[in-house]
């Protein structure tokens, strides 16, 4: 097995097998928030409704509260049958941004990953578009209000897999970037560097967690609300 910093090359005979780090850090965030889900579901089932909760089941309670604030909105009387696949990966997102906290790489700033995201709340509005209506309204609706513009909407329900993908990555990689330079700068005016060390904890404050939860936010948010088009009744 062959390692350097950015993936791992595992190599069986002639085979050989590249996981990028990001992936790896995403799967085990994935594993430990499997994990704190269900010891946290044993103590809500436990846990006494006439008390105040505290410790994991309140975290747990308040975390489902920030899912719901996120989709809510958009997917209205839909909430709670997408509240799981989605609450599940805002959580594991969160989690994921703060990684580079511990020197790891953030899975969010592997363009891979951000477009695997992206593609399925792509593949969920058209699936539930053409679920909804069947696959003759969905193509009159890409050529309203006239067929002229058919290849303007053609272009936007493509472009938003693009977009949700891109913004996501370059905000993160920028933030991983940035945070480079400055330890760069840091290091090359040494000894003074030692001194500069101690605005580290607010760039990580801002690149890391600031910035990671904004991101999130306006991920599940546009997502939700496009998906909200096609499942949610509209307001007349």
């Amino acid at each position: 097995m062959n390692t350097d910093i950015s993936q791992i090359v595992i190599t069986i005979g002639s085979f050989k097998l590249c996981l990028q780090q990001s992936i790896l850090v995403w799967l085990v965030v994935c594993l430990l928030v499997g994990f704190v889900a269900w010891l946290a579901g044993r103590k809500i089932e436990k846990a006494d409704p006439s008390k105040a909760p505290k410790g994991l089941v309140y975290w747990s309670e308040e975390l489902y509260n920030l899912c719901l604030y996120v989709i809510q909105g958009n997917l209205k009387e839909t909430t709670a049958h997408y509240l799981p696949i989605f609450g599940t990966l805002m959580v594991c997102m969160l989690v994921s941004n703060l990684t580079g906290l511990v020197g790891f790489q953030n899975p969010t700033s592997n363009i891979s990953f951000n477009a695997t995201l992206a593609l399925m709340f792509f593949l969920m509005i058209q699936t539930h578009g053409i679920t909804k209506a069947g696959l003759k309204a969905r193509m009159k609706e890409l050529t309203e209000p006239m067929w002229l513009l058919t290849p303007l909407n053609i272009i936007g329900e493509l472009a938003l897999p693009i977009s949700l993908t891109m913004r996501l990555f370059g905000n993160i990689l920028a933030g991983t970037i940035i945070s480079l330079l400055i330890y760069t700068l840091i290091k090359s005016i040494a000894p003074w560097g030692y001194l500069g060390l101690t605005l580290t904890p607010f760039i990580h404050m801002y690149f890391d967690v600031f910035s990671g939860v904004i991101q999130t936010y306006i991920f599940f948010t546009l997502g939700t609300y496009f998906l909200g088009q096609q499942v949610a009744q509209q307001e007349d």
